[in-house]
């Protein structure tokens, strides 16, 4: 049998796709190399997987069925992380962010009935919590009130496969993804953007007085937790969870920036602006859920998460965003 990887040229994806077949599975991956950031950093994530004879890679749209009629019938499983992503530029397109992560999600739930697939692990996002003034942010946490469309989508995922396992017994379980960072990390994020404009010598954004915090969540620990939960996923049987991943600690804004500084031996020049609309003040998960139904233990300190980032970025990662600004 084999892992359908949605969003497989993606960042987490890229990873999740290198620990299947490190462990020796057979992994479809379906992407559609969209223009949301370029397709040759894309490339270079699949690069390792595109020479190994268990991987399989289909180009296209999750929101397209007839595309989705090419994939093998070996399919066991789907984990779902494809979606545009982003809280900001959700704001300023929510009409294409519904169409994608909700039709989309609606897609493959039915080509999963239609296919007889009963495992389905979905990428949902610690944004739904909003600006929750409970700390950490538990899975039995209201998440009714959502600041972003992008965070509106991903609820409205989670009912979905709600709705999916209740009507036809799927087995889906929802990951509430807590700031990933490491290797790879999208080019618009905090953490690659920074080290991009530190070593360009530019100012850095501050957004607000650097008082807002993240849970950052190292790439590896990310990954070893949706990999239990894909194997949790497949011994239950229509059983429908939420669980959070984290690393059960915040860093402030602040010192993210210092650390950054701190990996590329450089002093951060700050250029202070308003806090923007849909940013929450702070995001930490309770992961003793995970740590129960998952065995999920996150390991990495910040410190030592940035310190491997950086040795990555100055080989591979910078050369990719010199690449994309020239």
């Amino acid at each position: 049998m084999s892992v359908l990887v949605t969003g497989c040229a993606g960042f987490i994806g890229s990873h999740f796709v290198d620990r299947m077949l490190d462990l020796g599975e057979e992994v479809i991956g379906l992407d559609s190399f969209d223009e949301f950031y370029p397709r040759d950093i894309k490339e270079a994530n699949l690069a390792s997987a595109m020479d190994h004879r268990g991987f399989t890679l289909l180009e296209g749209d999750i929101r397209d069925r007839p595309r989705l009629t090419s994939i093998p019938e070996s399919i066991d499983a789907i984990v779902h992380l494809a979606a545009r992503a982003g809280v900001r530029p959700s704001i300023a397109d929510p009409v294409l962010y519904s169409d994608v992560n909700l039709v989309g999600t609606s897609v493959l739930l039915d080509f999963a009935r239609e296919r007889g697939i009963r495992s389905f692990v979905f990428a949902s996002s610690s944004s739904v919590y909003g600006n929750n003034e409970k700390v950490p942010f538990s899975e039995e946490d209201s998440v009714d009130h959502p600041i972003s469309p992008y965070a509106a989508t991903k609820k409205a995922g989670e009912l979905l496969c709600h709705a999916q396992s209740r009507l036809h017994g799927t087995s889906c379980t929802c990951l509430r993804f807590f700031t990933a960072y490491g290797p790879r990390q999208r080019p618009d994020l905090a953490i690659r953007k920074f080290s991009r404009l530190l070593l360009e010598g530019e100012e850095l954004p501050r957004y607000g007085d650097g008082s807002t915090a993240r849970d950052y969540t190292f790439i590896d620990d990310i990954i070893r937790g949706v990999t239990s939960a894909l194997d949790f996923t497949r011994r239950n049987e229509a059983r429908y969870e939420v669980i959070n991943l984290g690393e059960s600690r915040t860093v402030t804004l602040a010192e993210m920036i210092r650390t950054v500084g701190e990996v590329f031996g450089r002093e951060p020049r700050i250029k202070a602006l308003p806090m923007q609309p849909g940013d929450v003040e702070r995001t930490y998960a309770d992961v003793s859920k995970a740590k129960e139904l998952l065995g999920y233990r996150p390991s990495t300190e910040f410190l030592d998460g940035m310190k491997m980032f950086a040795s990555w970025y100055l080989s591979a990662g910078g050369l990719q965003d010199e690449i994309t600004q020239s």
